[in-house]
């Protein structure tokens, strides 16, 4: 696809979060994220897409090229049917419209790859992460799943982090029963008294090129979003959370000039000496190593 970005790249988060629930466990009364081995914390890398999508839906506000394919309160399927009509099937029930779709297929042998560039197109999400487009793959359509260019990891923190639980109480009762037996009720809120995570990322300008057609506008894009993603998502639940450090490696070739790996060990990211139990980001060093880094990769911190 033309205007697709030409580099390729890998980026480093450094967030963090204070008085606050990063990332709740279901499985675990949502309770912050721990490894159990470790004691470290984890915040998945489906919350961290997360933040970013509900940015691009803030500023760009379904604007053209600018939509988001998966956000709360809006089925799959409505956003697939748009993709189907510009193909010029219309049917508003799932099993007619599959066979309408297999009978394009047997008719245009391009139609699944019109129906992916329109998605790629139109759905800034699909364009950077990629999806699975279920409608599609019901009608045996290879567009059905795209394979993004951006990825992001799993943030682990620095260092291990505690799960405090913090009894609460509330003047406000829920019935009239209860009304009479006592003035208050007792809660229960789970939080990190504060935790620095570390997440990494890729974006790789081949599949960019092939597949979703991700451009520098949209590339600029995404820092904008990942080091405001916070900026515009803040609740009592996940209490003072900011983007600390977003530094990112700008290769001189689509298919990059070293492994990654190489590029994130040249992040060092520790406690200073005198720290015992880190309370701020002013206790922690963040250093990279240039001299682990090979010359044609281009380093600068966006923060």
């Amino acid at each position: 696809m033309s205007g697709a970005i030409r580099n390729r790249y890998e980026f480093v988060i450094l967030f963090d979060v204070e008085n606050g629930n990063p990332n709740g466990d279901p499985d675990a009364g949502n309770m912050p994220r721990i490894d159990p081995e470790s004691g470290l914390g984890l915040v998945t890398d489906v919350c961290l897409k997360r933040k970013i999508r509900n940015y691009i839906e803030t500023v760009k506000e379904d604007e053209a090229g600018f939509k988001i394919y998966i956000k709360e309160d809006v089925p799959l399927n409505r956003s697939d049917r748009e993709a189907c009509e510009s193909l010029g099937v219309k049917e508003t029930e799932d099993k007619k419209l599959t066979e309408s779709l297999k009978k394009l297929k047997k008719s245009d042998p391009d139609a699944d790859i019109r129906l992916r560039d329109y998605m790629c197109e139109n759905f800034y999400d699909i364009r950077t992460f990629g999806a699975v487009m279920t409608t599609f793959v019901k009608a045996s359509l290879n567009c059905g799943q795209v394979r993004g260019p951006v990825q992001i990891g799993f943030a682990r923190s620095i260092d291990p982090v505690v799960s405090q639980e913090v009894t609460i109480t509330r003047v406000a009762i829920t019935t009239e029963k209860d009304a009479e037996n006592k003035n208050t009720e007792m809660g229960r809120k789970n939080i990190v008294p504060y935790g620095l995570y570390r997440a990494e990322g890729y974006v790789s300008a081949n599949l960019a090129r092939k597949v979703t057609g991700f451009s520098e506008e949209d590339l600029e894009l995404l820092w904008e979003a990942i080091i405001n993603m916070f900026e515009h998502d803040h609740s009592a639940a996940r209490g003072k959370m900011a983007v600390r450090e977003l530094i990112v490696f700008k290769h001189s070739k689509e298919l990059g000039d070293c492994p990654a790996y190489k590029l994130f060990d040249a992040v060092e990211v520790k406690k200073k000496d005198e720290i015992i139990n880190p309370r701020k980001y002013q206790d922690y060093v963040v250093e990279i190593h240039e001299e682990m880094i090979p010359e044609q990769v281009e380093v600068k911190r966006m923060i």
